[in-house]
This record gives structure tokens, C-alpha cells and sequence, in this order.
């Protein structure tokens, strides 16, 4: 008959074995699909110009601490993504201006393109209308939050 060796430091080798390579086949599985749910900062628009832009190009801060945009930048039935101020600007109908935050209520990540009249999040599909900001598909649950939104000639401001 056979005598394993059932010593403490056996058993032990074994288990610490086992342990490293579950942890590395479990690891090396999930890393790839956290990097798929990361934050989407840096996600790949794919947009075309005519609907939206992801513009900080005619975006900044104004005076007020506030981001500001002009008018032309916006186009109507549209929108434009201000993404270092984390903003979204639309013009559902001509001369009406709304904005809201660019950080989808599903997971954070940043919306990334306008177009067809909604505000389209890249990370996990959810879209939201340039209207109200309201829901319209996906994961998200709530609406995006609304920002105050000030007119004066062709510039708007949002805070």
C-alpha cells in the first residue's frame, strides 16, 4: 500500500499551488472584462460631424465658472458633447436649448455622440432624448441631470 504524505507542508504546497493558479486563470479571465465596463472617458465615438461633435472646440468655462458654447456649434435636432466640462448641449427645436451632465446614470462613463435625437452612451448602449433628458434605452434607470441653461446673443451658457 501507498503512503501519501500527508504532512502539513504538503498539503500546504498543494493548496498555495492551487490557490496561485485559480487566482491566475480567474484573473486572467476577468481583466478583460472589467476593461470592457471601465469607464468610457476614453471610448471611441465613431460619430459623424453632422449630428454631433465632440467638441471643447468653441466649449469652455465662462466667467461665471459655468461652461459656455456657441449657438452654431449646436445643431438643431442635435447636440454637442463638451466632454472636458462633462456637459452635453442640444437644440431639440430651433432656437430651444437645453443641457445636461454627460455622465450617464448607468456606470459614469461619458456619452459620446448625439444624433436621431438622443444622447447615445458608448460603454453599455443606454440612450437618453435630447428633450428632457430622459431615459430611452438600456441599463440606465434615471435621466440625465438637467443643467440651467442662459442665452445671450449666440453664446450659451450652462451651469
Amino acid at each position: 500500500m501507498t503512503e501519501l504524505d500527508s504532512s502539513p507542508d504538503a498539503a500546504t504546497a498543494d493548496l498555495d499551488r492551487r490557490t496561485i493558479l485559480r487566482g491566475a486563470t480567474v484573473g486572467g479571465l476577468a481583466l478583460p472584462l472589467l476593461a470592457a465596463c471601465g469607464g468610457g472617458d476614453e471610448a471611441s465615438s465613431g460619430s459623424s460631424g453632422d449630428a454631433s461633435s465632440s467638441a471643447s472646440a468653441g466649449g469652455g468655462s465662462d466667467s461665471s465658472g459655468g461652461t459656455s458654447v456657441s449657438a452654431a456649434d449646436v445643431p438643431v435636432g442635435g447636440g454637442t458633447i463638451l466632454k472636458d466640462q462633462k456637459v452635453v448641449v442640444t437644440q431639440p427645436a430651433k432656437g430651444d436649448f437645453k443641457a445636461f451632465t454627460a455622465v450617464c446614470t448607468h456606470k459614469g462613463c461619458t456619452v459620446a455622440k448625439v444624433e436621431d435625437g438622443l444622447i447615445m452612451c458608448p460603454c453599455h448602449g443606454s440612450r437618453f432624448s435630447i428633450e428632457d433628458g430622459s431615459r430611452k434605452a438600456g441599463p440606465a434607470q434615471a435621466a440625465l441631470a438637467s443643467k440651467k441653461v442662459t442665452v445671450a446673443g449666440d453664446q450659451i451658457s450652462v451651469s
